[in-house]
């Protein structure tokens, strides 16, 4: 084969690849179509406990690190500002419109150390693990994970963690034995 053939050949399969490339982006985000994005500003009165830059990685479905989300606005990684306050969290990503993780919609705010084409230290990523919600009205549970450049990742999940309610404990007097001896 020659070298102009051997050229042709590579022009070829790139060209075939990157249509694969694009045909799988289009169907992912005719998959994800239904998920809205969360925009939006906080509430007027909402009190920031902590601010910092970094970048956002992606948004995965629950617990499949590797499943990227193309949730419109939420699709690409991109530089962000994560605003932490006790009304949510906000994200505010470039050339986006803000959006926000309202406190009722966060379940979790975890390290994590592994997201799609991001691989870290581990707990070198906040993963947020927040309730979507879908244009027929259900909500789908999703993680966004970000990499905090000027905090450390576990700053941010602490300030996460302690504007959510307080998981629920057993009642005392159900988890108490009857105290009885055999």
């Amino acid at each position: 084969m020659t070298r102009e053939g051997a050229l042709l050949v590579m022009i070829g399969v790139t060209v075939v690849l990157l249509g694969l490339g694009v045909l799988a982006w289009r169907r992912r985000t005719r998959r994800d179509s239904g998920l809205l994005a969360p925009v939006g500003e906080l509430p007027q009165g909402a009190t920031s406990t902590l601010t910092a830059s970094g970048f956002y990685v992606a948004t995965t479905r629950h617990g499949e690190a590797l499943e990227r989300l193309a949730i419109a606005g939420l699709g690409f990684r991109s530089r962000v500002d994560v605003t932490v306050t006790d009304a949510g969290v906000a994200l505010d990503l470039v050339g986006q419109p803000r959006m926000t993780l309202a406190l009722d919609r966060i379940e979790a705010a975890t390290l994590a150390t592994v997201a799609i084409d991001r691989v870290v230290e581990p707990g070198g990523l906040v993963c947020v693990t927040w309730r979507a919600r879908r244009s027929d009205g259900t909500d789908e549970l999703v993680d966004s994970y970000l990499r905090p450049q000027d905090a450390s990742a576990r700053a941010v999940t602490d300030a996460i963690a302690a504007t959510l309610p307080a998981a629920p404990t057993p009642d005392s007097a159900t988890a108490s034995t009857t105290g009885t001896d055999a």
